[in-house]
Protein backbone atom coordinates (compact mmCIF):
# COMPACT_ATOMS: atom_id res chain seq x y z
CA UNK A 1 0.00 0.00 0.00
CA UNK A 2 3.09 2.33 0.49
CA UNK A 3 4.71 1.74 -2.22
CA UNK A 4 1.80 2.57 -4.78
CA UNK A 5 1.36 5.61 -2.74
CA UNK A 6 4.78 6.38 -3.61
CA UNK A 7 4.39 5.53 -7.30
CA UNK A 8 0.83 7.61 -7.30
CA UNK A 9 2.80 10.84 -6.13
CA UNK A 10 6.26 10.22 -8.14
CA UNK A 11 3.49 9.58 -11.22
CA UNK A 12 1.55 13.08 -10.92
CA UNK A 13 1.69 14.07 -7.21
CA UNK A 14 -1.28 14.27 -5.25
CA UNK A 15 -4.89 15.00 -5.99
CA UNK A 16 -5.41 12.75 -9.15
CA UNK A 17 -3.55 14.82 -11.15
CA UNK A 18 -1.91 11.68 -13.15
CA UNK A 19 -5.49 10.44 -13.71
CA UNK A 20 -7.57 13.84 -14.66
CA UNK A 21 -4.04 14.61 -16.98
CA UNK A 22 -4.64 10.32 -18.68
CA UNK A 23 -8.24 11.37 -18.92
CA UNK A 24 -8.03 14.97 -20.65
CA UNK A 25 -5.68 13.55 -23.31
CA UNK A 26 -2.95 16.07 -22.11
CA UNK A 27 0.12 16.09 -19.59
CA UNK A 28 1.69 18.50 -17.14
CA UNK A 29 5.11 19.75 -16.24
CA UNK A 30 6.14 20.42 -12.88
CA UNK A 31 4.53 23.96 -12.38
CA UNK A 32 1.21 22.10 -13.58
CA UNK A 33 0.92 23.75 -16.69
CA UNK A 34 -0.17 22.26 -20.13
CA UNK A 35 2.45 20.88 -22.43
CA UNK A 36 0.07 19.93 -24.96
CA UNK A 37 -1.79 16.87 -26.48
CA UNK A 38 0.01 14.11 -27.89
CA UNK A 39 -0.18 12.34 -31.63
CA UNK A 40 -3.22 9.84 -31.85
CA UNK A 41 -2.10 6.95 -33.08
CA UNK A 42 -4.37 6.50 -36.57
CA UNK A 43 -5.84 3.40 -36.92
CA UNK A 44 -5.17 0.97 -39.91
CA UNK A 45 -8.22 -0.57 -39.59
CA UNK A 46 -9.98 0.07 -43.15
CA UNK A 47 -13.31 1.63 -43.18
CA UNK A 48 -16.45 -0.44 -42.62
CA UNK A 49 -18.52 -0.96 -45.75
CA UNK A 50 -20.03 -3.96 -47.53
CA UNK A 51 -18.56 -3.51 -50.68
CA UNK A 52 -14.88 -3.18 -48.85
CA UNK A 53 -15.78 -6.78 -46.49
CA UNK A 54 -17.87 -7.78 -49.66
CA UNK A 55 -20.80 -8.23 -48.25
CA UNK A 56 -23.08 -6.99 -50.86
CA UNK A 57 -26.36 -8.92 -52.35
CA UNK A 58 -25.15 -11.58 -54.94
CA UNK A 59 -25.94 -14.56 -56.27
CA UNK A 60 -24.60 -17.65 -54.39
CA UNK A 61 -26.22 -20.89 -55.90
CA UNK A 62 -26.19 -23.99 -54.21
CA UNK A 63 -24.92 -27.09 -56.78
CA UNK A 64 -26.77 -29.50 -55.88
CA UNK A 65 -27.18 -32.63 -57.29
CA UNK A 66 -30.74 -31.73 -58.82
CA UNK A 67 -29.45 -29.01 -60.17
CA UNK A 68 -26.28 -29.61 -61.97
CA UNK A 69 -28.35 -32.65 -63.78
CA UNK A 70 -30.55 -30.34 -65.14
CA UNK A 71 -28.58 -27.88 -65.91
CA UNK A 72 -26.54 -30.41 -68.62
CA UNK A 73 -30.16 -31.73 -69.58
CA UNK A 74 -31.01 -27.86 -70.49
CA UNK A 75 -27.59 -27.29 -72.30
CA UNK A 76 -27.66 -30.72 -74.22
CA UNK A 77 -31.56 -29.89 -75.51
CA UNK A 78 -30.64 -26.34 -76.67
CA UNK A 79 -27.34 -27.33 -78.60
CA UNK A 80 -28.58 -30.69 -79.96
CA UNK A 81 -31.35 -28.95 -82.10
CA UNK A 82 -29.21 -25.57 -83.06
CA UNK A 83 -26.20 -28.62 -84.02
CA UNK A 84 -29.19 -30.16 -86.56
CA UNK A 85 -30.43 -27.11 -88.01
CA UNK A 86 -26.89 -25.29 -88.59
CA UNK A 87 -26.24 -28.95 -90.25
CA UNK A 88 -29.26 -28.91 -92.23
CA UNK A 89 -28.13 -25.38 -93.44
CA UNK A 90 -24.68 -26.40 -94.49
CA UNK A 91 -25.40 -29.17 -96.06
CA UNK A 92 -27.95 -26.93 -98.55
CA UNK A 93 -25.01 -25.45 -99.62
CA UNK A 94 -23.95 -26.15 -103.61
CA UNK A 95 -19.84 -26.20 -104.05
CA UNK A 96 -17.74 -27.19 -106.38
CA UNK A 97 -14.34 -27.17 -106.00
CA UNK A 98 -11.76 -27.80 -108.64
CA UNK A 99 -7.94 -27.51 -108.52
CA UNK A 100 -6.46 -26.23 -111.52
CA UNK A 101 -2.92 -25.29 -111.05
CA UNK A 102 -1.67 -28.82 -112.21
CA UNK A 103 -4.22 -29.30 -114.92
CA UNK A 104 -3.40 -25.81 -116.32
CA UNK A 105 0.33 -26.64 -116.71
CA UNK A 106 1.26 -28.81 -120.16
CA UNK A 107 2.45 -32.33 -120.06
CA UNK A 108 6.39 -31.84 -120.42
CA UNK A 109 6.40 -29.80 -117.31
CA UNK A 110 6.76 -32.44 -114.55
CA UNK A 111 9.73 -30.85 -112.30
CA UNK A 112 9.96 -27.83 -110.30
CA UNK A 113 12.41 -25.60 -112.23
CA UNK A 114 10.36 -26.56 -115.20
CA UNK A 115 6.94 -25.56 -114.02
CA UNK A 116 9.11 -21.79 -113.02
CA UNK A 117 10.62 -21.85 -116.09
CA UNK A 118 6.81 -21.92 -117.74
CA UNK A 119 5.37 -19.69 -115.03
CA UNK A 120 7.86 -16.93 -115.24
CA UNK A 121 8.18 -16.95 -118.90
CA UNK A 122 5.88 -13.82 -120.55
CA UNK A 123 6.24 -15.81 -123.84
CA UNK A 124 4.35 -18.89 -122.93
CA UNK A 125 0.38 -19.43 -123.72
CA UNK A 126 -1.14 -19.37 -120.21
CA UNK A 127 -4.73 -20.30 -121.49
CA UNK A 128 -5.98 -23.08 -120.67
CA UNK A 129 -10.22 -24.43 -120.22
CA UNK A 130 -11.75 -26.70 -117.75
CA UNK A 131 -14.99 -28.22 -117.17
CA UNK A 132 -17.43 -28.31 -114.50
CA UNK A 133 -20.49 -30.48 -113.40
CA UNK A 134 -23.12 -29.00 -111.18
CA UNK A 135 -24.20 -31.66 -109.22
CA UNK A 136 -27.38 -30.13 -107.90
CA UNK A 137 -29.29 -26.88 -108.70
CA UNK A 138 -27.41 -23.71 -107.67
CA UNK A 139 -29.40 -20.49 -107.05
CA UNK A 140 -28.58 -17.36 -107.73
CA UNK A 141 -26.24 -15.64 -106.70
CA UNK A 142 -23.74 -18.24 -107.43
CA UNK A 143 -20.19 -16.43 -105.85
CA UNK A 144 -16.80 -17.08 -107.58
CA UNK A 145 -13.53 -17.41 -105.10
CA UNK A 146 -10.46 -18.23 -105.89
CA UNK A 147 -8.35 -20.50 -103.22
CA UNK A 148 -4.51 -20.05 -102.31
CA UNK A 149 -2.94 -23.08 -99.96
CA UNK A 150 0.56 -22.32 -98.24
CA UNK A 151 0.38 -18.86 -99.20
CA UNK A 152 1.34 -17.31 -95.55
CA UNK A 153 -0.45 -13.43 -95.97
CA UNK A 154 -0.41 -13.77 -92.06
CA UNK A 155 3.10 -13.20 -92.34
CA UNK A 156 4.23 -9.99 -89.90
CA UNK A 157 6.53 -8.66 -92.44
CA UNK A 158 3.68 -9.19 -95.20
CA UNK A 159 1.07 -7.67 -92.87
CA UNK A 160 2.48 -4.43 -92.39
CA UNK A 161 4.10 -3.75 -96.04
CA UNK A 162 1.43 -1.11 -96.67
CA UNK A 163 1.18 1.91 -96.01
CA UNK A 164 -2.92 2.93 -94.50
CA UNK A 165 -1.90 6.97 -94.76
CA UNK A 166 -1.13 6.65 -98.49
CA UNK A 167 -4.27 4.74 -99.71
CA UNK A 168 -6.38 6.64 -97.56
CA UNK A 169 -4.98 9.68 -99.76
CA UNK A 170 -3.68 11.62 -96.39
CA UNK A 171 -0.21 11.13 -97.63
CA UNK A 172 1.20 9.80 -100.90
CA UNK A 173 4.36 10.81 -101.42
CA UNK A 174 6.11 10.35 -97.83
CA UNK A 175 5.95 6.36 -97.68
CA UNK A 176 6.11 4.00 -94.35
CA UNK A 177 9.59 2.72 -94.04
CA UNK A 178 7.66 -1.03 -93.88
CA UNK A 179 6.73 -1.01 -97.87
CA UNK A 180 10.21 -1.63 -98.39
CA UNK A 181 10.87 -2.79 -100.76
CA UNK A 182 8.33 -2.26 -102.91
CA UNK A 183 8.43 1.92 -101.86
CA UNK A 184 10.17 3.88 -104.46
CA UNK A 185 10.83 3.43 -108.02
CA UNK A 186 13.51 5.63 -109.57
CA UNK A 187 13.32 7.87 -106.93
CA UNK A 188 9.10 7.69 -107.43
CA UNK A 189 6.92 6.66 -104.78
CA UNK A 190 5.03 3.63 -105.57
CA UNK A 191 1.35 3.73 -105.52
CA UNK A 192 0.07 1.49 -103.78
CA UNK A 193 3.33 0.54 -102.19
CA UNK A 194 4.22 -2.29 -100.27
CA UNK A 195 4.32 -6.39 -100.98
CA UNK A 196 1.17 -6.82 -100.33
CA UNK A 197 -0.11 -5.08 -103.77
CA UNK A 198 2.48 -6.08 -105.48
CA UNK A 199 1.47 -9.30 -105.12
CA UNK A 200 -2.23 -8.85 -106.49
CA UNK A 201 -3.63 -12.12 -107.44
CA UNK A 202 -4.23 -11.79 -111.63
CA UNK A 203 -5.23 -14.84 -112.82
CA UNK A 204 -8.87 -14.81 -114.50
CA UNK A 205 -12.03 -16.79 -115.42
CA UNK A 206 -14.33 -16.56 -118.27
CA UNK A 207 -17.42 -19.05 -117.93
CA UNK A 208 -20.00 -20.29 -120.32
CA UNK A 209 -22.35 -22.90 -120.78
CA UNK A 210 -21.93 -25.99 -123.08
CA UNK A 211 -23.57 -24.13 -126.34
CA UNK A 212 -20.88 -21.05 -125.79
CA UNK A 213 -23.30 -18.61 -124.56
CA UNK A 214 -21.41 -16.12 -122.07
CA UNK A 215 -21.85 -16.00 -118.50
CA UNK A 216 -21.20 -12.49 -116.74
CA UNK A 217 -19.45 -12.13 -113.43
CA UNK A 218 -20.44 -9.50 -111.50
CA UNK A 219 -17.65 -7.96 -109.97
CA UNK A 220 -19.28 -5.00 -108.19
CA UNK A 221 -20.11 -5.09 -104.07
CA UNK A 222 -17.50 -8.00 -103.79
CA UNK A 223 -15.54 -6.07 -100.87
CA UNK A 224 -16.54 -4.73 -97.80
CA UNK A 225 -18.42 -1.38 -97.57
CA UNK A 226 -16.21 -0.69 -93.93
CA UNK A 227 -13.24 -1.11 -96.30
CA UNK A 228 -14.40 0.82 -99.95
CA UNK A 229 -15.38 3.71 -97.84
CA UNK A 230 -12.97 4.16 -94.92
CA UNK A 231 -9.62 2.24 -96.07
CA UNK A 232 -9.06 3.62 -99.40
CA UNK A 233 -9.12 7.16 -100.69
CA UNK A 234 -11.33 8.25 -104.02
CA UNK A 235 -8.61 10.53 -104.95
CA UNK A 236 -6.19 8.29 -104.68
CA UNK A 237 -4.69 6.94 -108.50
CA UNK A 238 -1.95 4.01 -109.15
CA UNK A 239 1.45 5.42 -109.88
CA UNK A 240 4.71 3.81 -110.83
CA UNK A 241 3.48 0.71 -109.81
CA UNK A 242 5.92 -2.35 -110.97
CA UNK A 243 3.27 -4.51 -111.79
CA UNK A 244 2.86 -2.03 -114.82
CA UNK A 245 6.22 -1.73 -116.17
CA UNK A 246 6.12 -5.80 -117.67
CA UNK A 247 8.79 -4.31 -120.05
CA UNK A 248 11.26 -3.18 -117.64
CA UNK A 249 13.58 -5.40 -115.37
CA UNK A 250 12.05 -5.52 -111.94
CA UNK A 251 10.26 -8.54 -110.73
CA UNK A 252 6.88 -8.78 -111.81
CA UNK A 253 4.92 -9.74 -108.21
CA UNK A 254 1.03 -10.09 -109.97
CA UNK A 255 -1.68 -8.49 -111.86
CA UNK A 256 -1.53 -4.83 -112.91
CA UNK A 257 -3.39 -2.27 -112.27
CA UNK A 258 -5.77 0.61 -113.75
CA UNK A 259 -3.40 3.86 -113.40
CA UNK A 260 -7.26 5.84 -114.57
CA UNK A 261 -9.38 3.72 -111.69
CA UNK A 262 -9.38 5.26 -107.95
CA UNK A 263 -8.01 2.44 -105.66
CA UNK A 264 -11.85 2.78 -103.94
CA UNK A 265 -12.78 1.45 -106.93
CA UNK A 266 -10.63 -1.70 -107.72
CA UNK A 267 -12.37 -4.23 -105.38
CA UNK A 268 -10.27 -7.02 -106.53
CA UNK A 269 -7.45 -5.13 -105.05
CA UNK A 270 -9.55 -4.38 -101.88
CA UNK A 271 -10.66 -7.81 -101.21
CA UNK A 272 -7.10 -8.96 -101.64
CA UNK A 273 -5.93 -6.30 -99.39
CA UNK A 274 -7.79 -7.48 -96.04
CA UNK A 275 -5.22 -10.44 -95.77
CA UNK A 276 -6.12 -13.50 -94.46
CA UNK A 277 -5.48 -15.02 -91.04
CA UNK A 278 -4.73 -18.93 -92.30
CA UNK A 279 -1.87 -19.89 -95.16
CA UNK A 280 -4.93 -21.89 -96.88
CA UNK A 281 -7.80 -19.18 -97.37
CA UNK A 282 -10.75 -18.23 -100.02
CA UNK A 283 -11.33 -14.75 -101.51
CA UNK A 284 -14.38 -13.52 -103.40
CA UNK A 285 -13.47 -12.92 -107.08
CA UNK A 286 -16.79 -12.69 -108.37
CA UNK A 287 -20.81 -13.10 -109.14
CA UNK A 288 -22.62 -15.11 -110.97
CA UNK A 289 -26.31 -13.89 -111.04
CA UNK A 290 -27.83 -17.09 -112.88
CA UNK A 291 -29.48 -20.00 -111.95
CA UNK A 292 -28.08 -23.28 -112.71
CA UNK A 293 -29.50 -27.12 -112.88
CA UNK A 294 -28.20 -30.19 -111.61
CA UNK A 295 -26.02 -31.91 -114.71
CA UNK A 296 -25.04 -28.29 -116.44
CA UNK A 297 -21.60 -28.46 -117.59
CA UNK A 298 -20.17 -24.87 -117.09
CA UNK A 299 -16.71 -24.31 -119.17
CA UNK A 300 -14.35 -22.27 -117.92
CA UNK A 301 -11.26 -20.68 -119.90
CA UNK A 302 -8.47 -19.50 -117.17
CA UNK A 303 -5.62 -17.76 -117.38
CA UNK A 304 -2.67 -19.10 -114.81
CA UNK A 305 -0.83 -16.72 -114.68
CA UNK A 306 -0.34 -16.08 -110.67
CA UNK A 307 2.95 -18.13 -109.50
CA UNK A 308 2.23 -20.74 -106.57
CA UNK A 309 4.93 -23.09 -107.90
CA UNK A 310 7.78 -21.08 -106.00
CA UNK A 311 6.14 -22.38 -102.53
CA UNK A 312 4.38 -25.51 -103.70
CA UNK A 313 1.16 -23.44 -102.93
CA UNK A 314 -2.17 -24.69 -104.59
CA UNK A 315 -4.80 -22.85 -106.72
CA UNK A 316 -8.27 -23.53 -106.98
CA UNK A 317 -11.89 -22.57 -108.27
CA UNK A 318 -14.67 -22.69 -106.02
CA UNK A 319 -18.24 -21.69 -106.81
CA UNK A 320 -20.82 -21.70 -104.06
CA UNK A 321 -24.12 -20.54 -103.23
CA UNK A 322 -25.13 -19.87 -100.09
CA UNK A 323 -27.20 -20.28 -96.71
CA UNK A 324 -28.77 -17.88 -94.27
CA UNK A 325 -25.46 -18.90 -92.18
CA UNK A 326 -23.27 -18.16 -94.77
CA UNK A 327 -20.83 -20.36 -96.90
CA UNK A 328 -20.46 -24.40 -96.52
CA UNK A 329 -19.12 -24.83 -93.43
CA UNK A 330 -19.78 -27.80 -90.81
CA UNK A 331 -17.88 -26.92 -88.16
CA UNK A 332 -20.00 -25.04 -86.05
CA UNK A 333 -23.00 -27.63 -86.45
CA UNK A 334 -20.57 -30.11 -85.26
CA UNK A 335 -19.20 -28.69 -82.24
CA UNK A 336 -22.97 -27.61 -81.03
CA UNK A 337 -24.11 -31.37 -81.72
CA UNK A 338 -20.97 -32.34 -79.64
CA UNK A 339 -21.23 -30.27 -76.92
CA UNK A 340 -24.88 -31.17 -76.73
CA UNK A 341 -24.42 -34.47 -76.62
CA UNK A 342 -21.63 -34.68 -73.96
CA UNK A 343 -23.89 -32.76 -71.96
CA UNK A 344 -27.10 -35.65 -72.02
CA UNK A 345 -24.31 -37.81 -71.13
CA UNK A 346 -22.86 -35.97 -68.00
CA UNK A 347 -26.25 -35.86 -66.65
CA UNK A 348 -27.51 -39.35 -67.21
CA UNK A 349 -24.07 -40.22 -65.53
CA UNK A 350 -24.91 -37.84 -63.03
CA UNK A 351 -28.39 -39.12 -62.47
CA UNK A 352 -26.95 -42.79 -61.73
CA UNK A 353 -24.37 -42.12 -59.49
CA UNK A 354 -26.88 -39.67 -57.32
CA UNK A 355 -29.73 -42.45 -57.44
CA UNK A 356 -26.96 -45.31 -56.81
CA UNK A 357 -25.12 -43.86 -53.95
CA UNK A 358 -27.02 -40.59 -52.72
CA UNK A 359 -25.38 -38.27 -50.45
CA UNK A 360 -26.99 -36.26 -48.31
CA UNK A 361 -27.20 -32.97 -48.05
CA UNK A 362 -26.37 -30.47 -45.55
CA UNK A 363 -28.27 -27.43 -43.94
CA UNK A 364 -28.19 -24.62 -45.56
CA UNK A 365 -29.38 -22.48 -43.39
CA UNK A 366 -25.87 -23.09 -41.65
CA UNK A 367 -23.79 -21.33 -44.46
CA UNK A 368 -21.84 -18.09 -43.54
CA UNK A 369 -23.68 -15.73 -45.55
CA UNK A 370 -27.39 -17.32 -44.08
CA UNK A 371 -26.58 -17.23 -40.44
CA UNK A 372 -27.46 -14.42 -38.71
CA UNK A 373 -27.36 -13.49 -34.97
CA UNK A 374 -30.09 -12.05 -32.67
CA UNK A 375 -29.60 -8.64 -34.12
CA UNK A 376 -29.97 -8.95 -38.05
CA UNK A 377 -26.23 -9.06 -38.79
CA UNK A 378 -23.75 -11.12 -40.47
CA UNK A 379 -22.28 -13.58 -37.78
CA UNK A 380 -18.94 -12.32 -39.79
CA UNK A 381 -19.17 -8.93 -38.28
CA UNK A 382 -19.52 -9.80 -35.30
Amino acid sequence: MQAREKVFAACGGGGGGFERGKMNGASTSETGAVTGSPVKKESRRPKYTKFTQQELPACKPLLTPGWVISIFLIVGIIFIPIGVVSLLASNKVVQIVHRYDQTCLPSNTTTKDEQLSYIQNPNTDKNCTVTLTVPKQMKSPVYVYYELDNFYQNHRRYVKSVDSSQLEGKSVSDLSSDCKPEDYVNGLPITPCGLIAWSLFNDTFNFSTVSNEYVPVNKNGIAWKSDVQKKFGSNVFPTNFPNNNRTGTSLIGGAELNSSLPLDQDEDLIVWMRTAALPNFRKLWGKIEQEFQAGDTISVAILNRYNTYSFKGKKKLVLSTTSWLGGKNIFMGVAYLTIGVLCIVLALVFLLIHLRHPRPLGDPSYLSWNRKNSHGTDNLRS
